[in-house]
């Protein structure tokens, strides 16, 4: 890989090593761009967010400037980017992207997680087979990229397929259609290809061949040893290639 814009560092409560470690490991690993990308900080009324999932609001400056600081330092090495991780929530996400916009990111990331909102504690990986659940999920993409705010879809294809074939077939083209006609790129993420966990699914893929998608490759890394993992670029690469998938190879940002 010469470009990753899926990191995470330990302010989202789930991931290890410092945010120095995960620039050092790219730089080692013949990264040329970095991006940073946290799952960000989310603005409620209440104290919905799940611990352990994200960053607290009063640590986004403290995020950024790390950031920052870490791009100047290493800019005759790596490029680093400012970047989260953003679940799109519709009655929330005006006042999220004020909040986001005031550190200024240089791109976000969509990452739909939940069906709603957090306040239902309904994660799409939890695996119902209630074709509802799909076609929700791929509303709430659909909705999310037609705000044009998103460098690409992370991990699609994250919601399963438990569910009818008619559902699957339905509607992950219909993300796959929408996301094409506006551009956006749909990711094959490592982490899910690392830890072989159910996404991502060669049906999925199949579906994004058909379409004439854009696909990138995501490390989704939670520790700065993911960069070292040339097995999981090396199995994504073979899908691409079985499937005649178009993959960026350039960076978009």
């Amino acid at each position: 890989m010469l470009f990753n814009y899926h990191t995470h560092t330990p302010l989202c409560g789930h991931a290890t090593g410092d945010m120095r470690q995960y620039v050092e490991s790219a730089i080692a690993n013949g990264l040329k761009t970095l991006g940073f990308s946290d799952h960000a900080p989310y603005v409620f009324p209440d104290d919905r967010p799940i611990k352990g999932m994200r960053m607290r609001q009063d640590q986004i400056q403290e995020y950024a400037s790390s950031v920052r600081a870490l791009a100047k330092e290493y800019a005759n090495d790596i490029r680093v980017l400012l970047g989260f991780e953003v679940e799109y929530y519709p009655d929330f996400y005006a006042e999220e992207k004020a909040f986001l916009n005031t550190v200024q990111p240089d791109y976000l990331l969509l990452a739909q997680h939940f069906i709603g909102d957090e306040s239902l504690r309904f994660h799409v990986y939890n695996q119902s087979s209630d074709d509802f659940v799909l076609l929700a999920y791929v509303t709430q993409i659909i909705s999310a990229l037609n705000t044009g705010d998103f460098l690409y879809v992370a991990h699609p294809d994250i919601a399963g397929f438990q569910y009818s074939k008619e559902a699957i077939q339905r509607e992950y083209r219909r993300l796959c259609v929408h996301a094409k006609k506006l551009g956006a790129p749909l990711e094959i993420n490592l982490l899910g290809l690392r830890e072989n966990r159910a996404y991502p699914d060669l049906r999925f893929f199949q579906i994004a061949a058909e379409v004439g998608n854009d696909v990138i490759l995501g490390a989704d890394a939670h520790s700065p040893t993911a960069f070292n993992d040339t097995l999981a670029e090396k199995r994504a690469r073979e899908m691409v290639a079985a499937l005649g998938l178009h993959l960026i190879e350039k960076p978009i940002v």
